[in-house]
């Protein structure tokens, strides 16, 4: 841990407040610092490394990405000196100018994943997609108890969910691409599935109420958020004392071409990341089990995470 006067040093440069207040707000990769900043990738990278050495960063590898966010495990004193020092600054016009810089970098990030999954509306199913495998799905479907409430987080064209509404309750679809939330709505329709329906919004920020479903799935969805300990939280939030949790998602692996031909955020997740997920945000009876792998290169390995609400 540094000293209270090492901090106040560490904080003295210009650049490395710029920086700590950035990565106080979002994880973000190298790249995105250097866009943010208009700075060479050296310049930051030497920085960073000394914010690292401080004590006040951590920094984490995806693929052939490095990205940086505040330490976890500060000291009150530390965070206090931390605060302070970006919020006595945050009225300079270069300060403000990063905050516009890093809203539009964001706002890139979801217009390439929006794009993306618009692209592919209603032919998903006819396109390889990692993890999205019979075998998988069987797993998840033999932990249901119909007739429930199920809210299908990420849940694209609603594949999954268009098999449960047959015996469930009442089936909700959350999904931010619009054309799949249209291309989903339509097929229910024509399905005269009066009790699947789809609605448009974030997993981070599902658009229902809390304590209102039984269950909540996210299936190959949460390796496409910005923030999976908030989706993981949101599912927590909407789910009833007793509901559960099942997760789908790729193992952790190192295809990093999956970034661009699916618009993955995260590259898999290894077996205690998603135990850690889940118990984080509250849940109990926390299992995590591989129950699929793809015989073809690059092998993808589907990992079935569950867990209830107490």
């Amino acid at each position: 841990m540094s000293a209270p006067f090492d901090t106040l040093k560490t904080l003295s440069d210009p650049t490395r407040l710029r920086l700590l207040a950035l990565v106080m707000r979002e994880e973000l990769s190298v790249a995105e610092l250097q866009e943010i900043l208009g700075m060479g990738q050296s310049r930051i990278s030497s920085q960073l490394a000394l914010l690292r050495q401080a004590g006040l960063v951590s920094d984490r590898r995806e693929g052939k990405k490095a990205f940086y966010s505040l330490r976890s495990g500060l000291s009150p004193v530390q965070l206090a000196l931390l605060k302070a020092a970006t919020e006595a600054a945050s009225g300079l016009p270069l300060m403000a100018e990063d905050r516009d810089s890093l809203e539009r970098i964001l706002q890139k990030r979801r217009r390439l994943s929006e794009q993306y999954f618009n692209l592919i509306a209603g032919r998903l199913g006819r396109h390889h997609c990692p993890g999205r495998s019979w075998e998988a799905i069987g797993h998840l479907a033999l932990r249901l108890t119909p007739p429930i409430v199920i809210a299908d987080l990420g849940a694209g064209e609603g594949l999954i969910s268009q098999l449960l509404a047959h015996r469930a309750k009442q089936v909700w679809c959350i999904d931010n691409s619009p054309r799949m939330v249209e291309v989903g709505a339509e097929l229910a329709r024509k399905n005269n599935l009066a009790n699947l329906a789809y609605k448009l919004g974030d997993i981070e920020k599902v658009p229902l109420a809390d304590k209102s479903v039984d269950l909540a799935i996210l299936s190959q969805a949460l390796h496409h958020a910005q923030h999976p300990q908030a989706a993981v939280a949101e599912a927590f939030r909407i789910l009833r004392p007793g509901g559960q949790l099942l997760v789908l998602d790729l193992a952790e692996h190192g295809f990093e071409k999956a970034r661009e031909l699916y618009a993955d955020v995260w590259l898999g997740f290894r077996e205690n990341v998603l135990h850690g997920f889940l118990k984080k945000a509250g849940f109990h009876q926390v299992e995590v089990v591989a129950v699929a792998k793809e015989s073809a290169e690059p092998f993808f390995e589907t990992l079935l995470a569950s867990g209830l609400k107490p």
